[in-house]
């Protein structure tokens, strides 16, 4: 695929119109929770989630990079306008990790420490076949964590989980939240 298709396509993506769903908004509503989502779609922070506790591991479709002077911009300047830097002309990439990427070395290890300091590890809507963001639940048991995994097929985190949770997303997470609030 060109550059240029790949803009194209990034343009009409349905992301940009997409919402947050129950399941963001009950998130967003707990205290002292830190979110790492695999998605780029920024639905957690549009939920109310503040940006500092959200980590987003593929990094987020609403930045972009250049490639040569590293500044980065909003996605939604870079759309309307010409796709190379506005600083120096470099190439413009969209600030996520691409398939055959690896992530960044610094947000991994950063969601590893926030993974081992938890007490419950939620691992919501994720086949957790896809490392090393997968393996998040394991250091999150290992370091004592009850992990709770919400997915209608299986894992291979399964026999790790202290609970497995089969029904719809939308109404797992919300009634799991609200668990969560009155247990504190």
């Amino acid at each position: 695929m060109t550059r240029r298709e790949f803009w194209r396509r990034y343009e009409g993506h349905p992301a940009w119109v997409a919402e947050p769903n129950e399941a963001h908004r009950a998130i967003a509503k707990l205290p002292n929770v830190r979110v790492l989502t695999q998605n780029v779609d920024g639905l957690h922070q549009k939920a109310g989630s503040p940006e500092r506790k959200v980590l987003e591991l593929h990094g987020s479709m609403h930045r972009t990079v250049c490639t040569q002077c590293g500044k980065g911009f909003s996605t939604k300047e870079i759309l309307n306008g010409e796709k190379k830097c506005p600083s120096c002309k470099g190439i413009l990439k969209l600030g996520v990790t691409l398939f055959g990427e690896h992530l960044d070395v610094d947000t991994i290890g950063q969601a590893r420490n926030i993974a081992a300091a938890s007490e419950v590890f939620l691992a919501v809507g994720s086949s957790l076949q896809v490392e090393p963001a997968a393996a998040l639940c394991a250091v999150a048991v290992r370091a004592g964590a009850r992990l709770v995994i919400v997915n209608r097929d299986p894992t291979p985190y399964d026999d790790m989980a202290a609970e497995k949770i089969t029904e719809p997303i939308g109404t797992a997470v919300p009634r799991l939240c609200e668990e969560f609030s009155a247990a504190r």
